[in-house]
């Protein structure tokens, strides 16, 4: 396809994207430990569209107070960690690289896990994990910045250095904290965390994700181009005006931002920030005022089926969601490498 015809096709193919989700998500209200039909939830959702309630309360309950939160959650959350996955892949120019490399989501196990087996963080109610898993996520990234600047600046090598060695540290932290914690249940519970869920989705609890995706998101674009010459090369940026010391600091917060606040609300969810970046640079290239939207609309659409796959596989009881994505994320990742069809860091 010709570069015109590209830019042609995104903003077709986004209002596609987007619309599945739309779709997608009102189907997904449907199934559950209780299924209910099209129609019922259909009824639901206008109702309390037009500022009503639907005409039966317990499928009202249900369907609006449970799993609606539920799936825009996980809209929210896959929007979120495919942009980080871009974001990383850029910084430190790498195809293999994931939003968990550096890092923050290993930071983050380690207050969550504090706060379910030593039980810290407490005053804060229903909020204690995610404020938990925010600030281990926080100390983690001004951990990795601060050696990764100490030794010499933001390099590619030095951040993938640190931040996987500092990945393994704070994971041996987190699995210290389950074996003195004084309740067994207490690693169920770490455990079925570190793997993903949106079953904690609330209406209160999607406003702080939703804003720290859109502010990433206008923040990128804005830097589209810049991020465009970054890929090609540091010399290459530098040579076209950009300064590549900023931008790598941007992105590195920016990406650092985005997964503590997803990994904070739903855990760690794995391959979503791995593979749909590879899967939007093969439908539209790799220029990033292209690939941002699409990678965004994408990861929603992905993480909201495999949250439905993971309500339904296994009932009564639910499969974390990392469980599904290594499940599919494997071999979608091999497929998509195997076809070639793209250069990382080209438009082609």
């Amino acid at each position: 396809m010709s570069t015109l015809g590209r830019r042609l096709a995104t903003p077709a193919l986004f209002v596609v994207l987007a619309a599945l989700v739309a779709l997608s998500f009102v189907i997904s209200l449907t199934f559950g430990s209780v299924d209910y039909s099209r129609t019922e939830v259909w009824q639901v959702v206008a109702a309390h569209l037009s500022g009503g309630k639907g005409p039966d309360q317990a499928i009202d309950s249900v369907v609006w107070e449970l799993r609606a939160p539920r799936g825009l959650l996980a809209i929210i959350v896959g929007a979120g960690l495919a942009l980080a996955g871009v974001a990383m892949q850029t910084l430190v120019r790498n195809p293999l690289a994931d939003p968990y490399l550096l890092g923050v989501s290993s930071g983050a196990s380690v207050g969550a896990t504090a706060v379910i087996t030593l039980g810290v963080f407490s005053s804060f109610g229903l909020y204690s994990l995610s404020v938990g898993a925010l600030l281990g996520a926080l100390g983690a990234t001004a951990a990795v910045y601060a050696i990764t600047v100490a030794q010499g600046g933001l390099t590619p090598l030095r951040l993938i250095l640190t931040g996987v060695v500092l990945s393994s540290a704070f994971s041996a932290l987190a699995s210290f904290l389950v074996f003195k914690g004084p309740d067994a249940r207490a690693a169920q519970g770490v455990m079925f965390w570190m793997l993903g869920s949106v079953a904690g989705g609330q209406w209160n609890k999607l406003l702080l994700p939703a804003l720290v995706v859109l502010l990433a998101f206008v923040v990128l674009m804005f830097l589209a181009n810049s991020l465009d010459a970054l890929a090609a090369g540091p010399d290459t940026a530098a040579a076209l005006g950009v300064n590549v010391a900023v931008l790598r600091q941007v992105l590195f917060f920016i990406q650092a931002l985005l997964v503590g606040a997803m990994v904070a609300v739903a855990g760690g969810i794995g391959f979503v920030g791995l593979v749909i970046p590879h899967l939007a640079r093969m439908l539209v290239g790799s220029l990033h005022r292209r690939l941002l939207p699409i990678a965004m609309v994408s990861g929603s659409l992905f993480l909201l089926w495999v949250d439905v796959i993971a309500r339904i596989s296994a009932p009564p009881q639910e499969i974390p969601l990392g469980v599904v994505t290594g499940v599919l994320g494997a071999p979608l990742f091999l497929l998509l490498m195997g076809r070639g069809r793209y250069k990382f860091g080209s438009a082609s």
